[in-house]
């Protein structure tokens, strides 16, 4: 659901970077006053690789000739809290747009909203979180994850009509974009649930801490967290080298939604901002589409972006995490 340029004018681009970016800001000083410990960066950068990786397998949804990826917003406010998931999301949908084209720059502010601000600050904390507090069970969390992943997706495929429909750059009908956009999400959302679910549990069946500590509890069972992060390490290699080339080549549900309206998913624009910005993509992006330029081998493009967009999202969340708990000490020793 990366909303490219050619759907969002300048004014509604900024706006939302300016919301996306005050919403980032706030996490980052919740972060400064809450317990963030250096044993927790590597937590946050592995499950940032995680998502990337996550993100690149499209799964196919029957009889539409659509398909879908993870958010990966509730699946990283359940392990880390909805803080550091913002800002670990938030370097995912950076990283790709930048380096892979994968998402507009100025698209960008709208991405990190419905992707990350509404999952983490609205489907987590109201539906999810409510959900398994006072009794997390397996069941109860899968039941949590795909409520909080459905109620998410359908909140952010909302913003995407409407912010496009706001932007007025395009003719894409207001109602006959929406009649599309939202049954096909809230079928990309059940699947994002099953899979988030099936984290989750798993998570939860060999080190529990990690969901109740991201709630506030702390209550735990006794798995090394060293062999957590090495297993969602080597997970994070495989899905980006391995299974993603086995990830669905059907259009993503943004992406058929609009070629239901128009008949084609190729939108264009006349703006010179948007060309400029476009330009400045062109020159940031080593892996456009997730392929190497000039090489017409699309499984050795896949593998190498898989595997070097998981490594520098690994390596970009962990120096964030570095500097956060870094100013944070140096604010307790000038208190003192």
């Amino acid at each position: 659901m990366h909303m490219s340029d050619a759907l969002i004018s300048v004014a509604v681009g900024g706006s939302m970077a300016g919301v996306s970016t005050a919403a980032i800001g706030y996490s980052v000083k919740q972060l400064g006053k809450m317990e963030l410990e250096e044993k927790k960066i590597p937590m946050m950068g592995v499950m940032g690789a995680f998502v990337f990786a996550a993100q690149m397998i499209n799964f196919t949804i029957p009889a539409t000739g659509s398909s879908g990826h993870i958010g990966g917003g509730i699946l990283l406010a359940a392990l880390l809290g909805p803080f550091p998931a913002l800002i670990t999301l938030a370097s995912v949908l950076l990283i790709q747009c930048l380096f892979f084209a994968d998402g507009g720059l100025l698209a960008l502010g709208c991405n990190i909203f419905n992707m990350g601000v509404i999952t983490c600050f609205i489907a987590y904390p109201l539906i999810y979180k409510p959900f398994v507090k006072k009794n997390m069970t397996p069941k109860r969390i899968t039941i949590a994850a795909i409520l909080a992943s459905v109620v998410g997706l359908q909140l952010g495929s909302f913003a995407v009509v409407l912010e496009t429909y706001i932007s007025g750059v395009t003719e894409l009908p207001f109602t006959a974009f929406l009649t599309l956009m939202q049954p096909i999400h809230l079928a990309i959302g059940v699947v994002e649930g099953i899979i988030t679910a099936a984290v989750l549990t798993f998570i939860y069946g060999i080190r529990r801490e990690i969901l109740t500590d991201a709630i506030g509890d702390t209550k735990g069972n006794s798995f090394s967290m060293k062999k957590v992060i090495i297993i969602l390490g080597i997970l994070a290699v495989l899905i980006g080298g391995v299974f993603s080339l086995f990830a669905s080549s059907n259009p993503d549900g943004l992406e058929w939604s609009i070629q239901g309206v128009v008949g084609s998913d190729e939108l264009q624009t006349d703006s010179t901002v948007h060309d400029t910005v476009q330009s400045i993509q062109t020159k940031t992006s080593i892996l456009p589409d997730y392929s190497i330029k000039g090489n017409e081998n699309a499984t050795v493009g896949t593998q190498v972006s898989g595997l070097f967009g998981g490594l520098i999202t690994l390596v970009t969340v962990s120096i964030l995490g570095v500097i956060i708990v870094y100013y944070k000490k140096r604010k307790i020793q000038r208190l003192r």
